[in-house]
């Protein structure tokens, strides 16, 4: 019997209103609209059944990819023989804590969750109104913009790891440049609880269309990507080493380098993750021979 046979049979039985699919492509769960069909995509609801699921899976063999909108993700063409967790859409449940403090599960957009800041006056997540992801993804690589970064203002992660669920405070978290503790993937994050601080929601409402305002001139919005394709290299930034190195619209299949903002790979039609991964080897390369400088992908190559 092979794993997704079991997974089948077992989750029939102890988690029988847990939603799933079968060989759900994944272009459809991620926004580079990049990837074939995954095997199992499950959608657990809550924390509870997040935790059920990974243990089942586990007894099946079943390999679990936890994501959550997909946004800093590039699937492979032959598809994923493995059990996809998808938190983003069904894990969602948001809530003010006390008068500066939002807890909120993994699956819940950084969009909401500035959105539901805002409107309860509280500031700190501007910068993440414009940011795609979700919070556990968000978590997961330290994401940031225009100055910010979910380390100002992660108090503490619940997650299930190695030892069980455990609630860790952000001091253990190993907060660096899209990097945390996370990020060898061994622990799963459940949720998260944001420190904020009390502030006008207009001035807060006005702080985020300005910042949408500047991402929507710069950035190439309109085309699917995974975001910022590279790390900054540290003394310099990416796109412009890109750009600098004449690389704007440098193209394979239906990959291509931006040429709104060079930072950003496109996917401008039909691109397959072959594409982008060829593409990005010559922009490494072709930066590397001209400023010796080797630029580290930002964007996440999930593997069978």
């Amino acid at each position: 019997m092979t794993w997704f046979e079991k997974l089948d049979e077992v989750i029939e039985k102890y988690l029988p209103d847990l939603p799933m699919e079968q060989d759900v492509p994944m272009s459809r769960l991620t926004s580079f609209h990049i990837g074939g069909p995954a095997r199992r995509v499950a959608y657990p609801k809550n924390r509870e059944q997040l935790v059920i699921l990974l243990g089942l899976a586990d007894e099946c063999g079943a390999r679990p990819f936890v994501m959550g909108n997909g946004t800093n993700l590039l699937a492979p063409d032959k598809g994923l023989d493995r059990l996809v967790v998808r938190t983003a859409g069904e894990m969602n449940a948001l809530q003010l804590v006390d008068e500066t403090t939002i807890e909120a599960d993994a699956g819940v957009s950084l969009a909401r969750l500035a959105l539901f800041a805002k409107n309860a006056g509280l500031s700190g997540l501007e910068f993440a109104h414009g940011i795609p992801g979700s919070l556990g993804g968000a978590v997961f690589m330290n994401a940031g913009a225009y100055g910010g970064e979910m380390k100002q203002v992660v108090e503490e992660v619940t997650a299930l790891t190695e030892s069980g669920i455990r609630r860790i405070p952000a001091q253990e978290c190993d907060f660096g440049y899209r990097h945390s503790a996370f990020s060898d993937g061994k622990s799963v994050i459940l949720g998260a609880k944001l420190h904020l601080s009390k502030g006008s929601s207009s001035e807060i409402d006005a702080k985020m269309v300005e910042l949408m305002n500047r991402r929507k001139s710069s950035q190439p919005l309109e085309y699917p990507s995974a975001g910022s394709t590279f790390k900054r290299p540290t003394g310099y930034f990416a796109g412009t080493l890109i750009q600098e190195t004449g690389l704007k619209g440098l193209t394979v299949g239906g990959a291509q380098v931006s040429e709104k903002h060079a930072g950003f790979i496109i996917n401008i039609g039909g691109a397959t993750c072959r594409d982008v991964c060829t593409l990005i080897q010559q922009v490494q390369e072709k930066v590397r021979q001209a400023h010796g400088v080797t630029l580290e992908p930002e964007v996440k190559i999930i593997e069978n």
